[in-house]
């Protein structure tokens, strides 16, 4: 038996272990690894696609790893089998990231149906890693029936993991009227589920206040899906409280795009977007790998503004594609 179908058994039968070294293999940037990770994604492709995807996304300081933890503790508790995969900012100057997710999740991490990945968003655009797709593939084979995956945070970038998943959840504080200002209307547009954390204490007042303000502000956007309302809950991770309200509207949401066949378009769709970002990252690194003789002396014309960046970019891949 090959080391691939060694992982491949360890990953159907929900080995943990198994399932962290099919996801280091997706991420390693090698091409032996690749061409390995694509052969593996293939073998597991028939036994994905049965889970709930979920993406959350907020605004800095909402408590959103402290909610996945508390939410995820109640899910594991009523039999589920809860993966997170949580994305960590990379420093741009660096490359380095925190990857504190598993200690954000100290109870979560310790539950054997659970599992949790913290991974660098490697610089990529839209709060998740360009990796999260396959990850999400793999935890689903792995036997994940509910797949968590929480963003770098929340602004104009920060869409792209409504792409991969089936429900998007926003979390805000119950500062009301000033987070409202400060949130790009693209994101509340594509929110499925908006939850107000913290709505407890001397916040209880605050959260209730801010739960009218954008349920005003949803009910003047168009609907995300004909089947769906969106919708405002109040919740409060630390005293587990508004879980199992939010769980119900999940279910519920989940049946609503199941009942209307939009469930199955959506996740069609999301493949195809998939393709087209996949063409574009890989002729990006074709391109970079290339070693094109004038790329140097392209960037330096850019630079002294001799060459407008466009031309520049123009003819460089036009003796690429040459």
């Amino acid at each position: 038996m090959t080391q691939l179908e060694n992982l491949k058994d360890g990953i159907l039968d929900g080995q943990r272990r198994a399932l962290a070294k099919a996801i280091t293999l997706i991420e390693s940037s090698r091409a032996d690894h690749q061409a390995d990770a694509q052969e593996l994604l293939a073998l597991l492709l028939p036994h994905t696609g049965k889970s709930i995807r979920l993406g959350f996304t907020g605004t800095p300081g909402v408590g959103k790893s402290t909610f996945i933890e508390a939410f995820g503790l109640q899910l594991t508790a009523l039999g589920h089998r809860v993966a997170v995969l949580a994305i960590d900012p990379s420093s741009t100057r660096t490359g380095g990231s925190i990857l504190g997710d598993k200690t954000r999740m100290e109870l979560l991490s310790k539950d054997q149906n659970a599992f949790i990945r913290p991974t660098p968003s490697g610089g990529t655009l839209g709060g998740v890693a360009r990796r999260t797709r396959e990850a999400m593939l793999l935890c689903e084979a792995a036997g994940y029936d509910v797949v968590l995956i929480e963003t770098v945070g929340v602004g104009q970038s920060e869409i792209a993991v409504a792409d991969m998943v089936d429900m998007f959840l926003l979390m805000l504080s119950p500062g009301g009227g000033d987070d409202l200002q400060g949130i790009k209307r693209g994101i509340m547009e594509l929110a499925d589920l908006v939850i107000i954390n913290k709505a407890d204490g001397d916040f209880k007042k605050a959260a209730s206040r801010a739960a009218g303000d954008y349920k005003s502000a949803l009910h003047l956007m168009r609907p995300k899906h004909a089947c769906w309302t969106a919708d405002v809950l109040l919740a409060s991770a630390l005293k587990m409280r508004g879980l199992t309200e939010i769980w119900e509207k999940i279910q519920a949401f989940e049946k609503a795009m199941k009942d209307s066949g939009q469930l199955e378009d959506m996740r069609a769709q999301q493949a195809k977007a998939w393709m087209w970002s996949e063409i574009h990252d890989q002729l990006a690194d074709a391109f970079k790998d290339s070693h094109l003789s004038k790329v140097k002396d392209m960037e330096q014309q850019v630079l002294a503004g001799k060459t407008p960046p466009t031309a520049a970019a123009r003819s460089l891949l036009k003796d690429f594609l040459n």
